[in-house]
């Protein structure tokens, strides 16, 4: 069985949706024997240092035990504006927060492109949320991997309306713009609680079967995450 990374999460400094400690999430997943980890905090990369000097720490643990070393996977959740990140308009709700779009630094230049979409999202775009738009995401992708993201994402909301042709222009937008980096995400989250979303798995399960024919159709490679 191929080992599985956590490709899509959030920590503290996800307000309102992460829990878990920089440190603790490392933990658990040394604990659980994984590779490597991402971290993909809404709109902000202010985990970053630590995540990287607490990694930093933690292999040489390892190493000193004779273990395999933990990569760490530098990202964002990013929100992109539906019609550009200037555009501020109170009376058009959507306009104030924007699609969710995970991307994932692939070295160290697109570590420094990853900034530069994440800082222009809070000086140039910020309305209720940090949002960058597609004039960005086209002059900073070079070194990046970018996966559809959860139900916020724009194709998912797109196969939600059942909007497929928006959808299926959405992911070849994508697609040409980030090539074999891009991918799309399945998500599978049945609710083990009363108080948690009723809804989401069903919606989760219809955009899936989506996915994976537009996978098939378009050639583009699928990822799982735990979101």
């Amino acid at each position: 069985m191929e080992p599985f990374v956590h490709l899509h999460v959030h920590t503290q400094f996800s307000v309102l949706d992460g829990q878990a400690s920089v440190k603790g999430l490392v933990d658990k997943a040394v604990k659980d024997n994984m590779p490597a980890i991402a971290i993909t905090d809404h709109g902000n990369m202010f985990g970053v240092k630590e995540f990287v000097d607490y990694i930093g720490k933690k292999n040489k643990s390892l190493k000193a035990d004779g273990l395999a070393p933990i990569k760490p996977i530098i990202g964002c959740e990013v929100y992109v504006a539906r019609n550009g990140k200037e555009n501020k308009r109170k009376e058009v709700k959507e306009d104030q927060r924007g699609w969710h779009l995970i991307l994932l630094a692939k070295n160290k230049n697109g570590y420094k492109n990853l900034i530069k979409i994440v800082s222009r999202a809070w000086v140039d775009g910020l309305y209720y949320m940090p949002r960058t738009d597609h004039a960005d995401l086209e002059k900073y992708h070079e070194d990046i991997i970018c996966c559809s993201a959860c139900l916020g994402g724009e194709i998912p909301s797109y196969i939600l309306k059942d909007q497929l042709d928006k959808a299926e222009e959405s992911l070849l937008w994508y697609k040409n713009l980030f090539g074999d980096d891009f991918y799309l995400e399945l998500q599978r989250h049945k609710p083990t609680v009363p108080n948690a979303a009723q809804d989401t798995y069903p919606k989760q399960e219809k955009v899936n079967e989506v996915l994976v024919e537009f996978a098939r159709k378009h050639q583009v490679k699928l990822i799982a995450s735990n979101d």
